[in-house]
């Protein structure tokens, strides 16, 4: 009997939403297949074949001596030797030091036999060559607003009792606007000591020993200014202390508003302390998209990976953290 009703209408109408169903289930595919894509691209190729990218970091897209630093084709003027003075800046043999007091001194070109001490606000250094020596500063900001520092060698005059004390600090913990960015630094008890600013593309790496040193890559001594450590290689060779620390020296501080992020870290005691030690108040520290070398330790520092981050905190962050040798998640602590 007749229904008056085309029997392929309903056939041809489910077949259209089956269609457009598979359709859709096509596209989800192939966009997530893209975003997995996508998220392989972004992390150093060299886990494919398990290899470690400590032993060169630029073949895995990671900085090092190739890509920071004064590069050797470069020709620089030697301080005190042949130059003690130029715009913006003048040498002081008391202290043995280029003293930079103008703001907006563009400071480039020189290789340094001591410290370069900054005073004055907005001053760039690119491309300099400084060798301190024992407890001296390389770099040193002084109450400084804008710094840039960037494709410049920093280092001790060796690694023991010539080791500088910093490669580059905020000597009172209040400069602002930092940015530190291509620089190779080594033989230091310290790197870098900021706790504001812009971290990248450095290669920190070997650094110096005397007794009694806690020897750190980059130091945050604890607050809430914004920081933000990105795609830097740090390597600390040593059993101690780290190769990023956010750890007041103090109890009882806040300590947030830290980001550390596709960066190659390896060594120390933890490689990375995460600020909630001592009842401090610790919010919004990411920890993320970091490949852990294993050159030194299994588990990349002597203990391990990371100490005193608190993934309940408000706002921090542990995710896409990888073991370098395998490309294998770290899991959150």
């Amino acid at each position: 009997m007749s229904t008056g009703k085309n029997p392929g209408i309903a056939d041809t109408h489910l077949s259209d939403r089956r269609r457009r169903i598979r359709l859709a289930a096509a596209v989800a595919v192939i966009v997530a297949a893209g975003v997995v894509a996508a998220a392989f691209l972004l992390r150093p190729p060299a886990h494919a074949s398990q290899t470690s990218c400590s032993a060169a970091p630029s073949k895995c897209g990671f900085p090092d001596a190739t890509t920071t630093g004064v590069q050797p084709s470069a020709t620089l003027q030697a301080v005190p030797g042949k130059v003690t003075s130029g715009t913006g800046w003048s040498w002081d043999a008391s202290s043995k030091s280029v003293e930079v007091t103008t703001a907006g001194a563009n400071i480039t070109g020189l290789n340094i036999s001591g410290a370069l001490d900054i005073t004055a606000n907005n001053v760039t250094v690119n491309g300099v060559h400084v060798t301190g020596n024992g407890g001296n500063f390389g770099v040193s900001l002084r109450h400084t607003t804008g710094a840039t520092i960037e494709n410049s060698t920093i280092a001790g005059s060796n690694a023991t009792t010539g080791r500088i004390s910093a490669g580059i600090s905020d000597v009172y913990g209040d400069s602002t606007g930092m940015v530190i960015k291509n620089n190779d630094i080594s033989n230091f008890k310290t790197a870098i000591q900021v706790s504001t600013g812009q971290i990248t593309g450095n290669y920190i790496h070997d650094p110096g020993y005397v007794a009694g040193d806690h020897t750190n890559g980059i130091l945050d001594v604890g607050t809430s200014q914004p920081l933000t450590i990105s795609h830097n290689t740090i390597l600390n060779s040593l059993g101690q202390t780290d190769a990023v620390s956010l750890d007041a020296t103090g109890s009882g501080q806040t300590i947030s508003n830290k980001t550390v992020s596709d960066n190659l870290l390896g060594g120390g005691s933890y490689t990375i302390y995460g600020g909630d030690s001592n009842s401090n108040t610790v919010s919004h520290i990411s920890i993320t998209g970091n490949d852990f070398s294993q050159a030194y330790y299994p588990t990349s520092g002597q203990y391990g990976p990371v100490a005193y981050f608190s993934t309940s905190a408000s706002g921090d962050t542990w995710s896409g953290n990888i073991w370098d040798k395998t490309g294998q998640a770290v899991p959150a602590p």
